[in-house]
């Protein structure tokens, strides 16, 4: 339960106290600034508080954005103020401030406004809710009182609070195929009380279902296979606009909601490569090369996203003065996010791809409307890079070497400290294409493949000797995920033995959870995963090197044993490691996030 405490004149027949209470507050009434600091007092530590004007109109809602939003510390609106208990302190403080002298025995018309003021002076960050059209004021008399009353009254809250639950930046088949029906399923399940990571869960074992169904090889298990996978995508929506409606954010929310994204794609691409397995055609390269370049697409706006995330100067390349004079252009704002094939899109063109055709065009399609899409969005950001005149931040730069996810092997090497004349990524490319080249083109068992893994080893600690501070250093992260993903992939296809791509399969899906992992908590805010964990994994440079020992020392069914083997074991730490983190990081009452996430 939380507290609000109304100061200030009372308003008779004012639905204040009502709407308070409907809104989870125990509502008390303080005459004076001493009775409010004596009424703060004894509320419990562990609870948030609220000091709302007794004249305060406005709607429920604005309300509700004010003074429930778990997200931030404080936060306010003309004519209340509240604080979770990491704030509380400072808004004591600022009480003390506002009403003079520490009991002081006034009445403060304007208390909440003066308090949010002081602690927006002191250390504090105060949230400020973009209200748009929704009325939140203090009248100061009877007409302006009437007029604030009307404006309400011309404005439904619950239209805007719908309205706002879809996110902003969806791509267009969510946008006009999904959120015009969604937002109401999101509506209905809040009114049952079910929860974001309900419908996030029911989302993910639907995909799984989906899968499943795709896995019979059938045509009527493909057909059901894409409505299911539709209907996946509706719920995944849902989720969202449902914490957004409903104020229920948290960090282990935001991780489900990622996480379980890339576990149902990826599932639903090993269904289709057993579904494919069944009628006599192997696919699971396809299905791996398809998890291999979303992963790295992924990679790429996380790398890019971090490293300009916290830049204090304004892009002004001239592609992002093309970007800004095309968003003027409403038709051109949708070609350019469908052109990326963001998660709309991408999971419509397999459903219905899944349903009319077969697994093996499902698959061909997606590699080449992803490459497409890669390229686009990767060469838009180098141009933005090369033109932009900012500076990186250190937090920046140790994301980016945080997201490397070098091991012990090759921070020996980065430990040098050896000047190199090449660029950091130019490094990391030249020894991923090394290894993964070196893989492709020689037969399976080659030495070759072990020195060129070496070779890989040694650039990945030289590419991170220095801070990742040039503009183009975002890139590194991106070539190393594509050179371990690909060594396997390219290893496992010359193996030429049934299980070694499914085997490599599962080893990629439980690496990209390490790297997937990695971001979610970098961007929550809350760390990269301890050094400990990255190094008991092998790092990528390690892993890339045993796997590549492996192909060069055991015979090619062997060889599916070791990546089975090396799969279980990287999924399980970093699981029991991941699922313990995000648990406690809940329990302990860690911020609460809402990620938007990237359309892809």
């Amino acid at each position: 339960m939380s507290t609000a405490i109304l100061t200030g004149q009372p308003v008779p027949g004012s639905p204040l106290e009502g709407d308070l209470r409907s809104l989870g507050f125990d509502v008390r009434v303080a005459s004076d600034a001493a009775d409010a600091e004596t009424l703060l007092a004894a509320v419990p530590g562990d609870q948030r508080v609220a000091v709302v004007d007794a004249r305060f109109v406005g709607h429920v809602h604005a309300l509700r954005l004010a003074l429930t939003d778990p997200r931030f510390a404080a936060c306010a609106v003309p004519g209340a103020v509240t604080a979770k208990p990491e704030a509380r302190a400072e808004l004591t403080r600022a009480l003390r401030a506002s009403a003079g002298t520490a009991g002081a025995v006034v009445t403060l018309d304007a208390l909440p406004d003066d308090i949010a003021s002081a602690m927006e002076s002191g250390a504090t960050d105060v949230h400020r809710p973009d209200l748009g059209t929704l009325v939140a004021t203090v009248p100061s008399d009877p007409q302006s009182r009437n007029e604030a009353r009307q404006a309400v009254a011309a404005v439904d809250d619950e239209a805007v609070r719908l309205r706002t639950a879809v996110k902003s930046r969806d791509g267009f088949f969510t946008t006009y195929c999904i959120s015009p029906y969604s937002r109401y399923i999101a509506r209905w399940c809040a009114r049952r009380g079910l929860t974001p990571n309900q419908v996030t869960t029911a989302s993910l074992l639907t995909a799984l279902i989906a899968a499943g169904c795709a896995a019979t090889g059938t045509r009527a298990g493909f057909v059901a296979a894409g409505l299911l996978l539709l209907v996946s995508f509706v719920l995944d929506c849902t989720d969202g606009q449902l914490a957004r409606y409903s104020l229920q954010y948290s960090t282990l929310g935001a991780w489900l909601d990622a996480t379980f994204d890339r576990a149902k794609e990826y599932a639903y691409y090993a269904g289709l490569a057993l579904g494919a397995a069944r009628g006599g055609d192997d696919v699971w390269a396809l299905a791996l090369g398809a998890m291999v370049l979303q992963t790295c697409r992924h990679v790429v706006d996380f790398a890019f996203n971090e490293a300009n995330s916290d830049s204090t100067a304004a892009n002004t390349s001239p592609t992002a003065a093309l970007s800004d004079k095309l968003d003027s252009v409403g038709w051109t704002v949708w070609l350019r996010r469908m052109i990326v094939l963001p998660i709309g899109e991408r999971w419509a063109m397999i459903a219905v791809l899944t349903a009319v055709t077969t697994p093996r065009i499902t698959l061909v399609v997606l590699l080449i409307g992803c490459a497409l899409a890669a390229c686009y969005t990767t060469a838009g950001r180098v141009l933005r890079s090369v033109t932009r005149k900012a500076a990186r931040t250190d937090r920046a730069a140790l994301a980016l070497a945080d997201l490397a996810d070098n091991g012990l092997l090759a921070d020996s090497f980065a430990a040098l400290k050896r000047g190199w004349p090449l660029p950091a990524p130019v490094i990391a490319f030249i020894g991923g294409a090394a290894v993964v080249a070196v893989g492709a083109f020689t037969s399976y068992g080659s030495p070759w493949v072990v020195v060129a893994a070496v070779v890989h080893v040694v650039l990945s600690g030289l590419a991170l000797s220095r801070p990742l501070e040039a503009p183009l250093d975002w890139l590194v992260p991106p070539f190393f995920r594509a050179a371990e993903y690909g060594t396997i992939l390219v290893l496992a296809a010359n193996a030429d033995v049934n299980g070694a791509l499914p085997a490599a399969f599962g080893l990629v899906a439980a690496v990209a959870y390490h790297h997937y992992d990695t971001v979610y908590r970098i961007k929550g805010g809350t760390g990269a995963p301890p050094r400990r964990l990255v190094r008991s994994i092998g790092g990528q440079d390690g892993r890339t090197l045993v796997v590549a020992l492996a192909a060069t020392l055991l015979p090619a069914s062997d060889f599916t044993v070791a990546l089975t083997a090396l799969a279980v074991a990287v999924a399980l730490v970093v699981l029991v490691e991941s699922i313990s983190f995000w648990v406690t990081a809940h329990k302990r009452g860690a911020p609460a996030v809402h990620d938007e996430g990237e359309p892809a």
